[in-house]
């Protein structure tokens, strides 16, 4: 693809910003990280509950199945100070552990080796002994505890009360208030845990309810974890959490952490993975040695305690591949333990990681309907790697301007829309959900006893197979919502099909039925979404594969180029002019380019 004349003083422009932003990064603390962090966290395996014998378990498993890959930090994730903390949930009425200073301590229960106030020292031993880092999640500010109990604040003469800032809480962890880090008393408690994990032996701290929305309260709480960092002897990582870290921050973000969220929680769903080819485009301005934005945990293997990834073997291909040639870091969330072949040889795999670790000028090439192209460079060398991306799905290509019913913006929990619609001749009925134009965050949404009406009789739509279902989180579920739980409508049971905007479910349509009808239900406060429905009465194609191309000159290749596959090992051949593969749906190609003299 040739760039117009026009287009050519933009495109310079661009990488002469690129190039700026990445000199003025240069601070010490980035040579901590020079690449993309590899490790393993306890969140998508253990959730709240990981022990003291469980992290033992996984640095064991850790040290001799990914340290020899480079994968060396393993956290402890959060709620190590609630001792019955329990799943992936939150209790408001915890008691959690602190000392005398309201600082967080382990709890003694899931952490024996914590007593006598050594904290987390015996533990962060046993994992240096293994070769690995140590790390932990903290949640940003101060514990609630320690206001209600008005503690003092280590190395000054004032107390807990006086540095919080309590209209400033998380909004999904109830343990915290913020800190007014503008003041030296408020630095001085920073520096007084800061100091505190790095005694402890503390590798890497990732920081919760930080990086979203990076208000004024939290920018300045990034500043003072940044300034007590440094304070320190101790060269600790610095990840900053949750998503989306919002990009017009980049540039301070990246002048304070090693790595930050650009997602919210991502779990084994296509949704979730569809979505960050975009966050990791955009992110592009902002990645390099020692600063990566983070595309977050890599939920494969066998996550949640005892449940396999959901993610096909294709889309763990994807996933991979994005992740590499993106640079996030690679942190798994799997059970080490019981480290499949498959997901070993994934992780592991060193051509892959190359593309992680070593690549650069890494960046997005072309993007069209899902068929998505990047490529980098291979450092001291003419050669380039690509990657192919056929992002496609079932329905990805429907034009809902063509909807049978749409309904207006209907928001807030419990606002509700009736639908009845003619499916008479149709041959797929696609039910979809999009956003109202607020964001999609919060838009949990239900079909409510959705019914096919004719002369069969009625139909519940419940009972039939979708040919395909997407949501924009979590899954979309049959009699229960997307994230799992029992439909309750008006504080009673109801049938329905559970989603999450933006989402397309789409049906083949069987004879004998005029009507379809249905109810659209809100079920967060802070959904606003629109419903809609599409009645085809052509059928419609839905291709499992599609071609996805590089044009060499896009990238500054010119004449013959072998081609070699990361994933297989294998060299595919010599190529002119352009390189391309026939990929299923949700599948991805990685391969390194070399051009023949």
């Amino acid at each position: 693809m040739k760039l117009k004349k026009s287009l050519v003083p933009l495109v310079l422009c661009y990488a002469m910003s690129i190039l700026s932003v990445t000199a003025q990064t240069q601070k010490k603390y980035h040579t901590w990280a020079p690449t993309p962090p590899l490790g393993w966290n306890s969140w998508d395996c253990f959730g709240t509950t990981v022990t003291e014998q469980q992290i033992k378990e996984q640095a064991d498993a850790m040290a001799k199945y990914l340290l020899p890959s480079g994968y060396k930090y393993l956290t402890v994730d959060i709620q190590w100070y609630e001792p019955e903390a329990k799943g992936h949930a939150y209790d408001p009425k915890a008691t959690l552990t602190m000392d005398e200073y309201g600082r967080l301590t382990p709890g003694l229960k899931k952490f024996p080796s914590a007593a006598n106030g050594v904290g987390f020292k015996v533990l962060a031993d046993y994992v240096h002994s293994k070769g690995l880092k140590f790390g932990i999640h903290i949640m940003r500010g101060i514990p609630r505890q320690a206001v209600e109990k008005n503690t003092p604040v280590l190395g000054t003469t004032v107390k807990a009360q006086d540095i919080a800032v309590k209209s400033s809480t998380c909004s999904w962890n109830p343990d915290m208030y913020g800190v007014d880090a503008t003041k030296p008393e408020g630095q001085a408690y920073y520096n007084s845990i800061v100091k505190m994990y790095a005694d402890w032996g503390v590798d890497i701290i990732k920081c919760d309810d930080i990086s979203r929305p990076y208000d004024d309260v939290q920018k300045a709480e990034v500043e003072a974890l940044r300034k007590a960092i440094d304070k320190t002897d101790r060269q600790i990582i610095l990840s900053l959490s949750p998503g989306a870290t919002p990009v017009k921050m980049g540039e301070h973000v990246m002048n304070h952490a090693n790595m930050w969220r650009i997602t919210d929680d991502f779990w084994d769903r296509w949704g979730l993975l569809l979505a960050m080819f975009e966050r990791l485009d955009a992110w592009t301005p902002y990645r390099g040695p020692g600063h990566f934005p983070d595309a977050d945990m890599l939920p494969i293997g066998i996550v949640e305690f005892t449940r396999p990834t959901n993610f096909t073997k294709n889309e763990q291909y994807t996933l991979m591949s994005m992740w590499a040639i993106g640079r996030s870091p690679l942190i798994f969330g799997g059970d080490m333990t019981k480290l499949d072949d498959f997901t070993k040889e994934m992780l592991t795999n060193p051509e892959m990681l190359k593309v992680n670790q070593q690549s650069t000028n890494n960046r997005q090439v072309s993007r069209d309907k899902n068929l998505i192209v990047w490529t980098a460079d291979v450092p001291k060398s003419k050669d380039k790697y690509v990657a192919l991306f056929n992002a496609q799905s079932k329905g990805d290509n429907i034009d809902f301007s063509n909807a049978d019913y749409s309904s207006p913006i209907i928001a807030g929990k419990g606002s509700s829309q009736k639908v009845e619609v003619s499916v008479k001749d149709g041959k797929k009925l696609v039910l979809f959900v999009k956003d109202g134009g607020n964001g999609f965050d919060w838009d949990h949404v239900v079909w409510v006893d959705p019914v096919l009406h004719g002369p069969k009789g009625d139909l519940k739509l419940t009972s039939l197979k979708w040919i395909n279902a997407t949501a924009g989180w979590g899954e979309a579920r049959v009699n229960r919502t997307c994230d799992n739980r029992p439909i309750i409508i008006n504080n009673k049971p109801a049938e329905g099909i559970g989603t999450h905007g933006e989402s397309v479910i789409i049906y083949d349509l069987p004879e004998g039925y005029d009507t379809f009808t249905a109810t659209g239900v809100v079920t967060q406060e802070k959904g606003s979404v629109v419903f809609g429905v599409l009645v085809s009465k052509g059928g419609m194609d839905f291709p499992e594969k599609a071609q996805v191309k590089i044009n060499f000159e896009s990238i500054g290749l010119k004449g013959k180029v072998k081609v070699h596959d990361l994933w297989s090992h294998k060299d595919l051949g010599t190529f002119k002019g352009s390189f391309g593969r026939e990929l299923p749906q949700h599948s991805a190609g990685l391969y390194r380019l070399t051009p023949i003299k």
